[in-house]
């Protein structure tokens, strides 16, 4: 029996200022604890083949570079099965790309050069294709943005600098195939893509309790979660569409995700990243993070992982001992992804509000982009280490 609790009094975030227990079976501990259960979830998980004690260490690495689809890996091993049930398959072209979508495309930058947001974009896109996610893409030089950029110089053996350089920029693109992969593509959506169910989502707990699903609040929240992108920036890309299946669009091409097995994770609380690792101790892949807060600081040491759940529920417990489940969703206070630790209530997980990833508050968990949190949960291994520093 896989058992979680998580005290969590700086939840402002998430609407929620108590306990949650998160498992595979029903037991209350105490007063103060309460219980999520996911059968279904687990079961799905175990069929998925998410759980991968067998993945091997000298599994192929899956070129990140596309053509036509994107998110859709190549091979049969338990990776390549799970990511391609995990995250979304998606179709593109280059055709009919409006003029601000061809700079992006054809962006390149010296030194001397401004990142603007037509090179900011491209240097977004091909530190997240390398592996080292910026969050959500926004075409802007920020905080997520220099963090995987230093990500990526410390797997290069670069010197990590505060600043683009043009060792930096070389080393990012001379993979030509890469260089030449559209970061900004079209897409025509689909019927399942805008007919989605969505809810509004009420602040109290009990009121969330009430709801078949923790869903998404608008179409375009769901669009922009599927595209790795800003809510703000998808519609700048796109100011007159309407968002109606049939429609084609400009959206971010999320290239594919990382494909080795990783054995260890740290959570660097100083950088705010999560940087994960395979058997070899390579650096394979960093992941922007927020972990923990004063109010509910994270763990130290060493742990690793004991259960991996895709689409939890949540269990919330006011301070009179009623217990209110939360659906799962994307909007679920723990996203997509529940990844429980060997310490009692913690976690790696995914994340609601994805665009405020590294700058909000966590009840002491490691918290992703519920599409960073998916990309590990098909590779990360059971038992896998998980060290906070």
């Amino acid at each position: 029996m896989y058992q979680l609790t998580k005290i969590s009094s700086a939840l402002a975030a998430l609407g929620l200022s108590t306990v949650l227990l998160m498992g595979q079976s029903m037991a209350a501990t105490n007063d103060n604890s309460a219980i999520a259960t996911n059968k279904a979830a687990t079961s799905k998980i175990t069929t998925d083949n998410v759980n991968d004690k067998t993945a091997s260490s000298n599994a192929k690495d899956i070129s990140p570079v596309t053509n036509g689809v994107s998110q859709q890996v190549a091979g049969n091993s338990k990776a390549a099965v799970s990511l391609n049930k995990l995250l979304p398959t998606i179709k593109y072209t280059t055709e009919n790309l409006p003029a601000v979508a061809q700079k992006i495309n054809t962006a390149t930058w010296r030194e001397g050069i401004n990142i603007d947001r037509n090179i900011g974009t491209k240097l977004q896109a091909l530190l997240n294709w390398q592996q080292h996610g910026v969050g959500a893409v926004d075409g802007y030089w920020g905080k997520n943005t220099l963090k995987a950029m230093q990500a990526f110089q410390k797997a290069h053996g670069l010197t990590v600098t505060d600043g683009l350089n043009t060792e930096t920029w070389q080393a990012l693109t001379k993979n030509e195939k890469l260089m030449m992969q559209p970061v900004l593509v079209s897409y025509q959506l689909s019927e399942a893509d805008v007919n989605i169910k969505t809810t509004t989502i009420p602040a109290g707990a009990e009121d969330k309790a009430k709801l078949d699903g923790m869903y998404y609040e608008s179409v375009m929240e769901g669009l922009a979660e599927k595209f790795h992108i800003s809510e703000k920036y998808l519609k700048a890309l796109n100011p007159t569409a309407k968002f109606t299946a049939g429609e084609t669009i400009t959206v971010y091409n999320p290239g594919n995700p990382n494909t080795k097995p990783v054995s260890r994770v740290v959570a660097d609380k100083a950088t705010e990243t999560l940087y994960a690792y395979d058997d070899k101790d390579n650096l394979i892949a960093s992941y922007p993070t927020t972990v923990g807060s004063t109010a509910t600081p994270s763990p130290t040491g060493t742990h690793t992982v004991e259960v991996k759940v895709h689409e939890p529920n949540y269990t919330y417990t006011a301070e009179d001992g009623s217990k209110a489940i939360i659906p799962p969703g994307p909007n679920n206070p723990v996203g997509l992804v529940w990844i429980g630790l060997s310490k009692p209530s913690y976690g790696i997980h995914g994340s609601p509000d994805p665009e405020r990833i590294s700058r909000q508050a966590s009840a002491g968990c490691i918290r992703l982009t519920n599409w960073d949190a998916l990309a590990l949960l098909g590779v990360i291994q059971d038992g896998a280490t998980v060290e906070f520093k």
